[in-house]
């Protein structure tokens, strides 16, 4: 094997976690190209999106050529020798699990639960991604981390909370990253850099070491670019049959196309993004499938999905070594969720019933189909300086679709949907009912076959 030129090495690092893994498997790469590939794009590229809280260069390094040494030996792992980063709100053996802010403590004693399932099964951890502070916005600006910016457009957010971990796969510095969803925080940083990004059903991933994350909303997971490499992922986290599912067709289904925004936010619609639902919806129709309007019966769930957030994050806050550190919207924020403490533990109680009656659709249809976002990725800068409730009442104007599925635990994907006027991501979610995951990797599978997405390169990359 010869050393790869720069084009190789650019076409290796677009080449996903599952072709990685197989150039590995073949001789065709070693562990240590795929890492020097991976540390020298984010020392070339990082400098514009700070995408990056930091980068494990050494420790990748030595991880690479035990991996090489097991290629030799004859191991044969699903993802040896694949580099992948960490979301700064998941713990990372060694490491500090800082969450955006200079309220952090000491390093970790050992990794989550499915990070050591991932690294078991070959990868290397390149570095941790940046996030909001606590995980609690959908952009990821902080005093303690700066700007993360989106390859598409530096002047646009990549999203948040998973904002970090979304520039990064975007960007092609890591094949992926994972990521967390407690309301929306993987699949809109999906939709805000074109990728494919699941929010599972809730269970699928463990937590572990946590019982449960952001007072039982959050999932965790991963973001790349390709719907094959997702699958590989969640299958090792999940011991799930997903790769599969993702390399096969769907049954017909009955889709149901729900662009209505629920009841009690005043968000709008943006024309680009109502046509990006419509235009996959014909798509889906020209594959077989029947699409039927149906909204599901929200009602004010709306209100419920809002107190448990604002209660996950008093609980994140709470939890800190160094709560006077905190950022000053973040601590308002934090006084939100007490307050609302006794709403929240009210919608707890209410999910079972709030389920039965939002996924009674799935009695008449299979798949709820709709925007992601309400409107472009936000710009940067737009809530610098302004308080919790004003950040707060903006946010839910731009992602109104999101936090429902976290509250009744459904899984729901984003899916790529094209490129706007100004050659920004568009992006469609599936909802399923719980425990589909498998139906919308071989959905997502067909729609990927049909309108390929992963080959579309932003401009920093």
């Amino acid at each position: 094997m010869g050393t790869p030129t720069a084009t190789e090495r650019r076409e290796l690092a677009f080449a996903g976690v599952a072709r990685q893994a197989e150039l590995v498997q073949a001789g065709a790469v070693t562990p240590r190209e795929l890492v020097e590939t991976a540390l020298e794009r984010i020392s070339e590229l990082d400098p514009k999106l700070n995408a990056f809280r930091t980068v494990l260069a050494e420790q990748a390094l030595l991880e690479a050529d035990r991996a090489a040494a097991r290629a030799g030996g004859g191991d044969d792992l699903p993802l040896l020798g694949v580099p992948i980063a960490v979301k700064d709100d998941t713990p990372l053996g060694g490491e500090s699990r800082v969450r955006g802010s200079h309220a952090h403590g000491p390093p970790e004693p050992e990794d989550a639960a499915f990070v050591a399932r991932l690294r078991a099964a070959g990868a290397i951890v390149v570095g941790i991604t940046r996030t909001p502070e606590l995980a609690a916005w959908p952009f990821t600006e902080t005093l303690h981390g700066g700007i993360t910016r989106n390859p598409w457009d530096p002047q646009r957010t990549p999203g948040g909370s998973s904002g970090g971990s979304g520039a990064a796969v975007a960007a092609a510095l890591v094949p992926a990253a994972t990521a967390s969803d407690g309301a929306g925080s993987i699949r809109i940083p999906g939709a805000c850099c074109g990728l494919f990004a699941l929010k599972s059903t809730r269970g699928l991933i463990a937590t572990a070491p946590y019982e449960t994350l952001f007072g039982g909303l959050s999932v965790y997971g991963f973001l790349t670019r390709a719907v094959g490499d997702a699958a590989l992922l969640y299958e090792v986290a999940s011991g799930k049959p997903f790769v599969a599912a993702a390399q096969r067709d769907p049954p017909r289904l009955r889709i149901a196309l729900s662009q209505k925004i629920p009841l009690g936010s005043t968000a709008r619609l943006n024309a680009e993004w109502r046509r990006a639902a419509e235009a996959t919806a014909e798509l889906l129709a020209s594959l077989g499938h029947e699409i039927v309007e149906r909204e599901p019966a929200i009602g004010p769930v709306g209100l419920n999905v809002v107190a448990r957030y604002l209660d996950g994050v008093a609980q994140e806050a709470a939890g800190v070594c160094h709560p006077e550190r905190l950022e000053r919207r973040t601590r308002r924020l934090a006084r939100l969720g007490r307050l609302v403490r006794p709403a929240a533990a009210r919608a707890r109680r209410n999910e079972a019933k709030d389920a039965a009656r939002v996924n009674a659709i799935f009695d008449d249809v299979d798949i709820v189909l709709g925007p992601t976002l309400a409107r472009a990725p936000l710009e940067i800068g737009r809530y610098e300086g302004r308080s919790a409730s004003y950040t707060l009442n903006g946010v839910l104007r731009w992602v109104p679709f999101n936090g429902l599925w976290n509250h009744l635990g459904n899984p729901a994907v984003a899916v790529p949907a094209g490129f706007d006027a100004e050659r920004l991501p568009l992006s469609v979610q599936l909802v399923g009912r719980p425990d589909s995951d498998a139906t919308l990797f071989s959905l997502a599978h067909q729609l990927e076959a049909a309108r390929p997405w992963a080959d579309t390169r932003p401009p920093i990359s």
